[in-house]
């Protein structure tokens, strides 16, 4: 979130307030879910919406008469699809101003017996049962990781979650490829080089260290999509969000590289049938989009030439709810031989 201070000197005492202190920092990402503008555009993302209500409501043998927890509920959304689908009782928390609304949706709709909306951290709260059968969450963000909910989904498995209960989704996964995008590449990035007649080309640095979320084109997709990492949200620790892989990206024509390209996949395994949604390029356009990391070198590749290399994501240190990520690659090709290691960091 960026504050403008230069004119307002409480907002910049406010800002020091939020650089120096991590639970202020915090605080800020659950305001930024107080608006109802975030939810409207969560809600409208037919592909995470209709992904988790066809998951309830075809496999009510996972909530018929069972105690089910959501993690981060917003609006309440996955709690009444829930409730509809005949759970005994449902824990909904949510940590926003959104949660006055939640109580107030479910409410309206005749669900106050059944959903019981909780404001606050998950981390903070008690629940009025020792253990949940179900716990249910949407919990990802751009680059899959970006904001760490997914501890929070961990922290509430751990302490609350039954020997034999389900936590839904329980698989996700992160998957790369590479993309001609000169076009794109000029505007964002060579467009530091000359603005107006004056050279700002020392933005071009930190333009390129941070990550764009956009929709690609799949027609802009010169390599083969390669999966980076899985993970079983029933069995991980939060560690396991932190990782170094390496990666193999084999074009499939001759053309340039310009950027690589990450998105990920939900699934739902314990459904009758494997259910889930993709956020990448080939499939139905979400929220999330893709995430976008232009490469410093414009690379030439031929088809059948493997642009390889290793990608390391961790939780920043100072906000744990970004991420930085370290991207080596290299190619030994006709047209290009390149070895570079680039920092990214999605704030």
């Amino acid at each position: 979130m960026e504050v403008e201070v230069e004119d307002c000197p409480a907002a910049a005492a406010a800002a020091e307030e939020v650089i120096g202190n991590e639970k202020t920092s915090a605080d800020y990402y659950f305001d930024s879910y107080s608006h109802f503008g975030i939810h409207e555009e969560m809600l409208k993302d037919v592909v995470r919406t209709r992904s988790y209500q066809n998951v309830i409501t075809q496999n009510n043998f996972l909530f018929k008469d069972k105690i089910v927890l959501d993690v981060g509920a917003g609006t309440g959304i996955l709690s009444l699809f829930c409730a509809k689908a005949g759970a005994k009782h449902v824990y909904a928390i949510e940590c926003s101003q959104m949660a006055d609304m939640a109580k107030e949706i479910v409410k309206t709709n005749g669900f106050s017996e059944v959903i019981t909306v909780i404001k606050g951290k998950v981390e903070e709260i008690e629940l009025p049962v020792p253990k949940v059968d179900v716990i249910i969450s949407e919990w990802m963000g751009y680059f899959l990781l970006f904001e760490n909910m997914l501890d929070t989904v961990l922290f509430a498995r751990d302490k609350w979650l039954a020997d034999d209960g389900v936590v839904l989704p329980d698989k996700a996964s992160l998957h790369l490829t590479a993309i001609e995008d000169a076009e794109y590449k000029e505007d964002k990035i060579e467009f530091w080089n000359n603005v107006y007649g004056f050279d700002m080309s020392c933005i071009k640095k930190q333009a390129m260290m941070e990550p764009l979320v956009d929709t690609v084109d799949a027609n802009q997709i010169v390599t083969n999509c390669q999966l980076l990492k899985t993970m079983d949200i029933s069995k991980m620790s939060s560690g396991d969000a932190s990782f170094t892989v390496p990666f193999k990206l084999v074009a499939e024509r001759n053309d340039f590289i310009h950027a690589l390209v990450a998105y990920f996949n939900v699934s739902f395994t314990k459904c009758h049938k494997l259910m889930g949604f993709s956020t990448g390029p080939r499939s139905k356009s979400t929220h999330w989009k893709q995430t976008v990391l232009y490469l410093e070198d414009v690379v030439t590749i031929c088809e059948g030439e493997t642009l390889s290399g290793t990608m390391t994501v961790a939780n920043n240190k100072k906000n744990p709810r970004d991420i930085d990520i370290t991207l080596k690659y290299s190619i030994n090709g006709q047209r290009s031989k390149v070895s570079r290691t680039q920092n990214y960091k999605m704030r």
